[in-house]
C-alpha cells in the first residue's frame, strides 16, 4: 500500500517539474548551464537553419547571406541573453514573465499565438523529414510518414526536462558525426560553382541593398522565437549559473544557428545548386542522409513540441481554468502539427512566417523594454515579476496596446503596403515601435495596471535591480 502512495506522489512530483503555471522554485532550479544549453542546441542543429542559409545564397548572393546571419546572431543573441537573464532570475519562462506587463488575459493571448507558433514549426520541421524520407523510400505513403514521425515526438516528450537533456545529451555526438560527413563528403564533390562560395551572385543581384534587405527580412522570420525560446530552459539554471548560464544559453545557440547552420546551409547551397537539404544530405549521404535528417528534426521537434505543451497550458489554465496536465497538451500539439501537415502547411510557410517574425520580435522588445527600461530605471511598476492571477489584473495597457499597434502595422509593412525597405525590415520596425510605445503607456499609466498589490513573498534575489 506505501509502494502504491509513494510511486502515485512521485509521478505528480514528475508531473509538477515542468511548472507550467508558476514559476520554479528556488531549490528546483538545480541544472547547470552546460546542460541546458545542450538542450537549446536541439533547436539550433535543425536541418531548417541550413535550408534558410542555401535559399539565400541561390537567390540573393552569398555575401547578403553571410552578412544578415551575422545581424541575425547579434540581434537574436541581445535578446535572447537578456531573456534568459530575466527567465533565470525569476524561473519563469516568457508566458509567466508576460503576465504582470500584459494582464494575465493579456498574457494568454501572447501564449496561444506562441503555442501555434511552435506547433508550426513542428509541422514544418516534420514535412522536411517526411520528405527526406519519402525521396529515399518512394513507396512509403507520405500520410503515412506523417503519421508515423509526427507521433515519435509525443513519448519522447512525456517527462519533461530531464528526458530532454538525456535525449539531447546522447544524440549530440551523433548529429556530430553525421555532419562532419556531409561536409566531407561535399568538399569531395565538385563544385557547381567554380568561385569561392562566399563570391557567389546571381546574375542582376548585388551585395547590399534590396537584396540584403530581403535576406534580413527572412531571419526576422525566425530570430524572435530563437530569443524568446531560451526562456522555457532558463528557468532551471542554478542560481550561481546566471551570468555565464544567461549567455551560454541565450547567446551560443544564435551563433550556431545562424553562423553555423546558416554558414554551412550557404555553403551546401553553392557547392551543390540545391536549396533542399532533404534533397541534398539525401544525395550526398544516401540512407545515411536520412538517418542524419531523421536525428535533427526529432531533436528539434520535441523541443517545438515542449514548448508548445507549456504555452498551451498556460493558455487554457488562465482563460478557462482548464488544467488538464502538460503531458495531455503534449499529444494536442502533436495531433494538430500532424493535421497541418496532412493540410499542406508548407504551402503557406511564407505567410505563417512574415506574421510569425512580427508578433514574436515584437513580443520579446516589449519584455526587454519593460524589464531594463520601465521597471530598472524608469521605477515604474514593481521591481519583480508576478504570475499569480490573484494578484493580476486582466490587462496591462503598458504590455497589450504596444504588442496590437506594432504587430498590426508591422504586418501591413511586411505585406508590401508600405514600401520596399519597411517590407523587409518590419519585424525590427515593428520592435522598436513597441519598445517605444511600452515606455509611452509605462508613463501615461503609471504602473497601474501591473499589480492589485505588492508581494511580500518574493526572494530579494529575484528582484531585477538585486
Amino acid at each position: 500500500m506505501r509502494t502504491g502512495q509513494e510511486a502515485d506522489l512521485k509521478a505528480k512530483e514528475v508531473m509538477q517539474d515542468d511548472y507550467s503555471y508558476d514559476r520554479v522554485p528556488t531549490e528546483k532550479r538545480n541544472m547547470g548551464w552546460f546542460s541546458i544549453t545542450n538542450i537549446t542546441f536541439g533547436i539550433a542543429t535543425a536541418i531548417f537553419y541550413f535550408q534558410m542559409g542555401s535559399v539565400m545564397a541561390l537567390q540573393f548572393g552569398a555575401v547578403n547571406a553571410i552578412i544578415s546571419a551575422i545581424y541575425a546572431i547579434i540581434v537574436a543573441g541581445i535578446l535572447g541573453t537578456i531573456i534568459a537573464y530575466l527567465s533565470a532570475k525569476s524561473g519563469m519562462n516568457v508566458n509567466l514573465l508576460s503576465r504582470g506587463g500584459f494582464g494575465y488575459i493579456g498574457a494568454s493571448l501572447t501564449s496561444f499565438i506562441y503555442a501555434s507558433n511552435f506547433i508550426m514549426y513542428c509541422a514544418f520541421e516534420g514535412m522536411i523529414l517526411v520528405a527526406a524520407i519519402h525521396a529515399f523510400f518512394p513507396i512509403i505513403p507520405v500520410w503515412l510518414l506523417i503519421i508515423v514521425f509526427g507521433s515519435i515526438v509525443i513519448p519522447l516528450n512525456w517527462f519533461g526536462i530531464k528526458q530532454l537533456d538525456k535525449l539531447q545529451k546522447w544524440s549530440l555526438p551523433i548529429f556530430g558525426v553525421f555532419l562532419i560527413s556531409t561536409i566531407i563528403v561535399a568538399f569531395n564533390k565538385t563544385s557547381i560553382y567554380d568561385g569561392s562560395f562566399w563570391t557567389y551572385m546571381p546574375k542582376g543581384v548585388q551585395a547590399g541593398g534590396t537584396a540584403l534587405l530581403l535576406c534580413i527580412g527572412m531571419q526576422h522570420g525566425i530570430m524572435g522565437l530563437t530569443a524568446l525560446l531560451a526562456s522555457d530552459y532558463a528557468r532551471f539554471l542554478k542560481p550561481k549559473d546566471i551570468k555565464i548560464g544567461s549567455f551560454m544559453i541565450g547567446f551560443v545557440p544564435q551563433i550556431f544557428c545562424f553562423g553555423v547552420m546558416g554558414g554551412l546551409g550557404i555553403w551546401f547551397g553553392v557547392r551543390l545548386g540545391e536549396s533542399n537539404p532533404g534533397v541534398y544530405i539525401v544525395s550526398l549521404l544516401g540512407l545515411g542522409g536520412v538517418l542524419f535528417t531523421l536525428l535533427t528534426q526529432i531533436r528539434i521537434n520535441i523541443t517545438n513540441i515542449y514548448s508548445a505543451s507549456l504555452s498551451l497550458s498556460n493558455f487554457f489554465e488562465n482563460m478557462f481554468k482548464f488544467k488538464p496536465g502538460r503531458r495531455f497538451w503534449i499529444v494536442v500539439a502533436g495531433v494538430i502539427s500532424m493535421a497541418l501537415m496532412l493540410g499542406g502547411i508548407l504551402d503557406h510557410l511564407d505567410t505563417a512566417m512574415t506574421f510569425q517574425g512580427v508578433f514574436l520580435l515584437t513580443w520579446a522588445a516589449i519584455l526587454v523594454t519593460d524589464a531594463l527600461v520601465v521597471k530598472k530605471r524608469l521605477k515604474i511598476g514593481p521591481d519583480y515579476f508576478e504570475a499569480r492571477q490573484k494578484n493580476l489584473y486582466k490587462w496591462n495597457p503598458v504590455g497589450v496596446v504596444p504588442l496590437i499597434v506594432a504587430s498590426v502595422i508591422g504586418t501591413i509593412a511586411a505585406l508590401g503596403y508600405m514600401g520596399t525597405f519597411l517590407q523587409s525590415t518590419a519585424a525590427f520596425f515593428a520592435a522598436i515601435l513597441a519598445s517605444i510605445l511600452t515606455i509611452i503607456f509605462a508613463v501615461l499609466t503609471k504602473g497601474k495596471y501591473y499589480s492589485k498589490c505588492k508581494a511580500d513573498d518574493i526572494p530579494e534575489k529575484e528582484y531585477i535591480a538585486s
